[in-house]
């Protein structure tokens, strides 16, 4: 397999999704390194900016199964995971496995489930394994959460700890599109549903586990010299060392710039990690990882901002 290979199927892709989403070119780029770099994504924006609608192309354009969870305040574990039940004709328990056993989750509207019950992700997408009963079961290697949230509404929501929103490669924004492809999106859809636009556009699975398998591993070859390294570690201490930061972020954090940085490199079409790989990427990959201080918040002032402060702040390698 080659890096042309690579970037005809991710262009595949993006042709697919972009079907049925329009104007949000750099999220959908995002969600592909994701994809490869083998990372879950966290969706976030104001009630109908096409999140879930995003989320459900994005695995109709994938040979992989989906499943969906929409979360809710009385969801509970075992309707994630799955439960054991007796069967009486066996006089055995037999696993019934929830939604989480496939390879795209959509966990849709994450935050308004309870602590207790967004927990019972923790595992399943750090290790991607679930113990029920005492037994794990593997959720296999092309296991990826695509969660969405609301941030204007709070009322019935449950903010994500940080211990998993640590667990998420990136933290997407999806605001309003230009008024021109607003206007396009209304063309399209003329009056109906926009949910409806996925079911009549007849979405082609471009991409199967094999060739996602054979696509990581031609990217875990990209080379990412120790300097392009040492520039992701100081940018991700100087979060921790940043006054307007009350905590920084972990090394979990530099991990996964550095597997993001080698993907975003092969869709590029080369076979190095740069500089500018690690600049796109440090953003999306940390707002949801610190957590500002009471001066930044008194001041008004966004975690983007403050992480886009450090970016001009650090030395670039040469």
């Amino acid at each position: 397999m080659t890096l042309e290979t690579l970037r005809m199927r991710a262009d595949a892709l993006r042709g697919e999704i972009g079907r049925t989403v329009l104007g949000q070119d750099e999220v959908i780029d995002l969600l592909l390194v994701a994809l490869f770099a083998r990372g879950h994504v966290l969706l976030e924006g104001p009630p109908g900016t096409a999140k879930t609608l995003l989320a459900r192309s994005f695995a109709a354009s994938l040979a992989l199964d989906f499943g969906r969870v929409q979360f809710t305040p009385d969801l509970m574990p075992g309707d994630i995971l799955g439960t054991s039940i007796f069967n009486f004709q066996t006089n055995a328990f037999v696993l019934t496995k929830g939604p989480v056993f496939s390879q795209v989750l959509l966990a849709d509207e994450i935050n308004r489930a309870p602590p207790k019950t967004q927990a019972a992700l923790l595992q399943a997408m750090n290790e991607r394994t679930v113990s029920i009963d005492g037994t794990d079961h593997a959720l296999g290697r092309d296991f990826i959460v695509i969660a969405t949230q609301n941030p204007i509404e709070q009322q019935g929501t449950y903010p994500l700890p940080e211990a998993q929103l640590d667990r998420f490669l990136f933290k997407l924004d999806i605001d309003f599109p230009p008024e021109d492809v607003e206007l396009a999106i209304l063309k399209q859809h003329a009056g109906q549903p926009i949910e409806a636009g996925l079911e009549t556009a007849g979405l082609k699975k471009v991409l199967d586990s094999a060739a996602l398998d054979e696509s990581r591993g031609l990217i875990d070859q990209i080379i990412l010299k120790e300097d392009i390294l040492a520039y992701i570690l100081r940018l991700v201490r100087a979060t921790r060392e940043n006054p307007e930061i009350a905590h920084g972020a972990s090394t979990r954090a530099a991990d996964a710039v550095a597997r993001a940085a080698r993907a975003l490199a092969a869709l590029s079409g080369r076979d190095f990690a740069i500089p500018d790989d690690v600049k796109r990427l440090f953003i999306p990959a940390m707002r949801h990882r610190i957590v500002l201080g009471p001066a930044a918040e008194i001041e008004g002032r966004s975690a983007p901002q403050v992480l886009e402060n450090i970016l001009n702040q650090i030395e670039v390698p040469r």
